[in-house]
């Protein structure tokens, strides 16, 4: 299993616009690839002077989807979403395989 984290920074003036545009379009997109099982979108706690800090973090049930999603689909999704908000946000992508999952069995 891969999980595939973005974190941004949105400029505080944007994020209500940003937010709306991530849950009705931007996820849905990505999730419409077929590459990810779900998806989590977070707020992250702590603010950066002069933005707002999310987290979308995706899961892709193997390393073969995640590849079928950067080769087929990423640069495209990324492009539309620094057209939008250009100048307006910083980013970073992290990808981590998840080796053991643990749950609580109460």
């Amino acid at each position: 299993m891969i999980l595939y984290n973005v974190t941004v920074n949105i400029d505080a003036s944007e994020h209500v616009n940003w937010l709306k545009w991530m849950r009705e379009e931007h996820i849905p997109e990505v999730m419409n690839t077929g590459c990810f099982i779900e998806s989590r979108l977070s707020r992250i706690q702590g603010e950066e002077e002069g933005g707002v800090t999310f987290s979308i973090m995706y899961v892709s049930p193997s390393q073969e989807m995640y590849n079928i999603y950067l080769n087929e689909h990423a640069q495209k999704l990324q492009t539309e979403h620094s057209i939008r908000f250009n100048g307006k946000f910083a980013a970073f992508r992290t990808v981590l395989n998840v080796i053991e999952e643990f749950k609580d069995v109460r």
